[in-house]
């Protein structure tokens, strides 16, 4: 049996673009067309398709609202939402409203029965710009992490006058190993520890041995 689908729309152009694409596969059968929101729920109860196609922006109820209803009902219809807004913002609501795939209407094309055929076999489908950005923004969080690790905001070189001071060396030492003069690491000791927000050895030695920064015992 061929793959039943609503298309929703608010745009009479682009339910007539989606319903001749869809159509031209033999696996699919567009079942009805709607152009809003209220309209979709009021058609999904009553024809019961495998997968319906969903804008976002459409008078009286948008297509993340009319997902969360369908979702609500307990229907199985799987929820594909095609839409110009690709932020995060939007693809989370729609992903957490119940949609099962996401697709941007600038690049769909050939992807739109992919996709239809996709969430129909049990599959979740974003198409490759949407799981693009998706990726970029989970990396870009990451990314502050990474940079607050303590040892992070050490420059090497405070990081070399950091070992050697829980090594026990004195602050000559320290210059004439590092090829600096002694008030340079005494400027060194203070902007590391007011970096790390520790203000006394113990605590450095500590640090610097959880950080594996030395083996000292």
């Amino acid at each position: 049996m061929p793959i039943k689908v609503i298309v929703v729309d608010d745009h009479a152009v682009i339910r007539e673009g989606l319903e001749m694409l869809l159509q031209s596969d033999p696996d699919i059968k567009v079942i009805a067309t709607c152009k809003t929101g209220i309209d979709a729920i009021s058609e999904i109860r009553k024809l019961k398709p495998d997968v319906v196609v969903m804008d976002i922006s459409m008078p009286d109820m948008d297509g993340i609202e009319a997902t969360r209803h369908l979702a609500e009902l307990e229907l199985s219809a799987k929820v594909i939402i095609l839409s110009m807004h690709g932020s995060t913002e939007y693809v989370q609501r729609a992903l957490k409203a119940g949609a099962v795939g996401y697709l941007l209407k600038q690049s769909a094309g050939m992807e739109v029965i992919k996709a239809v055929k996709a969430v129909n076999a049990g599959k979740r489908y974003l198409s490759e710009k949407i799981a693009d950005i998706m990726f970029d923004n989970y990396v870009g969080k990451l990314k502050p992490a990474w940079r607050e690790q303590p040892l992070e905001k050490l420059s090497q070189r405070e990081r070399d006058v950091l070992k050697l001071i829980v090594e026990g060396r004195s602050n000559q030492t320290i210059a004439e190993l590092l090829s600096i003069s002694k008030k340079t690491v005494e400027t060194y000791k203070v902007r590391i520890m007011n970096k790390l927000d520790i203000h006394d050895l113990p605590s450095l030695v500590k640090f610097a041995i959880q950080q594996g920064l030395t083996s000292i015992e």
